[in-house]
């Protein structure tokens, strides 16, 4: 393989995860065990292969155009292949339905979540314009992380509380998971919420100051 093949390999790696986006929110809806576990293997693949191609890109200067106009796009695609279905799934009635701890998902969570993301590219469309360029900073990093690791959460919930209610799980052991399972996954949540506001509190002091500076 060329140098010029290795180069391109951060924005093969985006590409894929654009497309396994809609893979993932299609699975989510399948009432198997089967999908919703595959859905929740997908979903890890993008997560971990986006910070793959961040470091492969970093560290070779294998940085391009076409890469810093599609990675956000395909974090943005990812969350929303996740929590749109979480809202709708959390709304239905059921023992597969509700989330633990929080029932249902907000809508103020998706608003929150969805909120931050356009507010910020709008943003950024503005300080360009003003010839500043506000990077990510650790805060959006974390934020990202936490959505992350709450978005597979959840879906290892679903996944296993469809086989559980197929097959009638119960007994100690599953009794203990579920539980564990569930305040885990309602915490990590919570920590995602809290670090989206947080990051955008962030963004928008260092926008004001840049912006400024610009000006």
């Amino acid at each position: 393989m060329s140098l010029l093949d290795r180069s391109t390999l951060p924005n093969v790696i985006t590409v894929g995860r654009v497309l396994l986006a809609p893979v993932v929110a299609i699975l989510v809806f399948v009432p198997s065990f089967g999908a919703r576990l595959l859905a929740f293997v997908l979903f890890l693949v993008a997560a971990v292969s986006d910070l793959w191609d961040g470091y492969l890109a970093r560290k070779h200067g294998w940085i391009s155009d076409f890469g810093k106009l599609m990675d956000p796009l395909a974090d943005k695609l990812l969350l929303v292949a996740t929590f749109v279905p979480f809202y709708i799934l959390s709304h239905r009635s059921g023992p597969v339905g509700p989330l633990p701890i929080w029932g249902v998902l907000p809508l103020w969570v998706l608003i929150v979540v969805f909120g931050r993301e356009l507010l910020i590219t709008i943003m950024r469309v503005v300080a360009a314009k003003r010839g500043a360029v506000v990077p990510a900073g650790k805060s959006g990093k974390w934020k990202a992380l936490s959505q992350n690791i709450a978005s597979g959460a959840i879906l290892l919930w679903y996944a296993l509380q469809t086989e559980a209610h197929r097959a009638r799980w119960a007994g100690s052991f599953w009794d203990f998971w579920q539980a564990f399972h569930g305040v885990v996954l309602a915490l990590v949540l919570l920590v995602a919420v809290v670090l989206t506001v947080y990051s955008l509190v962030v963004y928008l002091w260092s926008w004001r100051a840049m912006v400024r500076e610009a000006a």
